[in-house]
């Protein structure tokens, strides 16, 4: 049965954990064990016709001065995105996250819409998209998640996972839309200047782009963030 969204964001809190718990939906993620619990991600469609990807936690939780007991890691991915929607950074729509504890153990939802028309760096390289592109839009692509993530670190958040599969992008005609996902591992930081540096040497090691290319996101990312980074 497909999720009615407004009548399940006016039910109260506990219900509504279990209502959209019980929603039929398909794996995209089958539920992994790490960090001393579970999770997992089902695809879940709206009754307005929209893709949902539920994220479902057990146990799986992170540790951190404010949580030093442990908190659900989806709650963290929740205030991530919330600074991507403050910060104009482009990330999927939050429609609905809580957790809750039962015996002892967290239980944690997180529901976000889908991003329609997006593919994941990763997947475009792979079929070969930007000899499509043309050399220009791709320099332009660079350019436009330099900014993005300038951006979201000038709020001092880090990604702190930043792969070609997290960077989604959408081209229509001379319109160029980047996303950023998979934000469970974000978390701000004390200096906007640390989080700049971490996720841009973290995305140099895992790119493959040639000097042009990474100049192209470096320009980008300059021209937000007002800070050179020399050697990057």
């Amino acid at each position: 049965m497909p999720a009615d969204v407004n009548a399940l964001l006016k039910l109260p809190n506990t219900e509504a954990f279990d209502q959209w718990l019980a929603l039929p939906g398909e794996w995209v993620e089958e539920p992994n064990v790490r960090r001393g619990g579970e999770s997992g991600v089902k695809r879940v469609i709206s009754s307005a016709g929209k893709m949902l990807y539920r994220k479902q936690q057990v146990g799986h939780i992170y540790r951190s001065l404010r949580h030093p007991l442990g908190y659900p890691t989806a709650m963290r991915e929740r205030e991530a995105l919330q600074a991507c929607a403050a910060l104009n950074v482009g990330a999927p729509a939050l429609v609905y996250a809580d957790c809750r504890k039962v015996g002892g153990v967290w239980q944690a939802l997180l529901v976000t819409e889908g991003l329609e028309g997006f593919s994941s760096l990763e997947d475009c390289y792979a079929r070969g998209d930007q000899l499509a592109w043309g050399e220009a839009v791709h320099l332009q692509i660079l350019q436009e998640l330099g900014a993005c993530l300038a951006r979201y670190n000038v709020g001092r958040w880090q990604h702190g996972c930043l792969r070609m599969k997290h960077v989604f992008v959408r081209v229509l005609g001379e319109k160029v839309e980047i996303a950023l996902l998979d934000l469970e591992k974000s978390r701000q930081r004390w200096r906007a200047i640390s989080a700049a540096q971490h996720d841009i040497k973290q995305l140099k090691r895992h790119s493959s782009w040639n000097t042009t290319q990474w100049q192209a996101f470096i320009y980008g990312y300059e021209t937000t963030f007002g800070s050179s980074f020399k050697g990057m």
